[in-house]
């Protein structure tokens, strides 16, 4: 008998969410979309274990950080949350450069060497010169899909909050262009290596 009531419970509870739900589609809003690219900088250091001696490495540290604002409607039983605007930084904050500890700093070797993996970097920084469009574009695309939420308490709205942003972020569109974006890194810094003929270096040594 008690299972029963249980379950007449959860029957007529989830009814009454969908209800919540539809009452707040009226609210939902077209959000507008900020893209920005954060500040980078350049690291160069050079690790006391030995590396290849031709070759340095480039690490680059990239952020895909997504700050919403919700827009609160109180209405006649909770609080409407729509997401009103997405202000997005995308883009790398970091390079860290390594060479070799036994290229002297300043030398032929160490310049070329250096030269090289700032190629790399130009490369990393044109990927997402090129993707902002199609970023900016997905960000919108996401952003535009993620309907109200509704709670009864006030005290429950950071949280939808945190749920609009969640599903925003794992929207397909937004998946998928931060796939390509890797995808790109990887060919274009391939690319960089297969155009490097070794001749800076080489010179070097003569």
């Amino acid at each position: 008998m008690k299972f029963v009531k249980i379950l007449c419970f959860i029957t007529c509870f989830i009814p009454c969410i969908a209800r919540a739900n539809d009452d707040c589609l009226p609210y939902k809003l077209k959000p507008s979309v900020m893209l920005d690219t954060p500040t980078w900088s350049k690291e160069v250091v050079q690790p006391l274990r030995h590396m290849d001696l031709l070759h340095g490495n480039v690490v680059a540290t990239m952020v895909d950080n997504y700050d919403i604002v919700a827009d609160i409607t109180n209405i006649e039983d909770g609080y409407c949350v729509a997401l009103k605007s997405v202000y997005a930084t995308v883009g790398y904050t970091d390079f860290l450069v390594q060479i070799d500890i036994r290229h002297v700093p300043e030398s032929c070797t160490y310049n070329a060497i250096l030269s090289h993996e700032d190629e790399h970097i130009r490369a990393y920084l044109s990927v997402i010169d090129d993707y902002k469009k199609e970023l900016k574009d997905s960000v919108y695309s996401a952003a535009d899909s993620v309907t109200p939420i509704f709670v009864r308490n006030a005290a429950d709205i950071d949280a939808a909050i945190s749920e609009l942003n969640d599903e925003l972020q794992a929207h397909p569109d937004l998946i998928l262009v931060k796939q390509k974006i890797k995808a790109a890194e990887e060919i274009r810094n391939k690319r960089v290596d297969q155009h490097d003929t070794g001749q800076s270096l080489q010179k070097c040594f003569e």
